[in-house]
């Protein structure tokens, strides 16, 4: 079932198409929500409640428009106002929740561990480069795409990419990663 037809579906009642509409998704939506909030439950109480607004809002949904971006875009919003809201909260005596994908160990886990090392880096940015470098890179959304999602004009969205990539690489290279040599031309 294709964009169009899905939204059809859902908007006509039919149960099916909103559990296809889940289930297609999920995934990616989560692994959004996840690597902005670095915490699997907030992560997951996210992903329902960007499920949630975007059934009901599905009559002001263009169908002509892709659901992915549009999805992210809540996604995003969602995000954004569970750290805002995280950012208000008082921690409590140092107990309670921890971050269950943060290393807080200083120095390189495992040097052979790009992968690792660079995610460690992506989790360190401020959330708004966050959003962009993952929307871009792991979500595969175009500028324009991006911009849409996080409200914010391409040339915005360019320039925190950049940065982005910018305290990447300087963090990186901080804690002594070096990506492969480049071939000689």
């Amino acid at each position: 079932m294709d964009d169009p037809v899905l939204v059809e579906a859902i908007r006509a009642g039919d149960p099916q198409a909103s559990r296809e509409l889940i289930a297609r998704f999920q995934g990616v939506v989560f692994g959004l929500c996840y690597r902005m909030l670095n915490h699997r439950h907030d992560a997951e109480d996210a992903m329902q409640e960007t499920f949630i607004r975007a059934i009901r809002g599905i009559f002001g949904f263009d169908p002509s428009r892709p659901i992915r971006p549009w999805l992210l875009e809540i996604a995003a919003n969602r995000c954004r106002t569970a750290l805002a809201l995280r950012a208000r909260r008082l921690p409590l005596s140092g107990a309670g929740e921890t971050e269950d994908r943060v290393d807080p160990r200083p120095g390189l886990c495992d040097p052979d561990d790009l992968a690792g090392e660079l995610a460690r880096a992506v989790d360190r940015l401020r959330p708004d480069y966050r959003l962009v470098f993952t929307l871009y890179h792991e979500q595969n959304l175009s500028y324009e795409e991006v911009a849409q999602a996080v409200e914010r004009p391409v040339g915005t969205v360019k320039t925190w990419l950049h940065r982005a990539r910018a305290e990447l690489a300087e963090q990186l290279a901080s804690r002594g990663v070096h990506g492969p040599p480049l071939p000689h031309a």
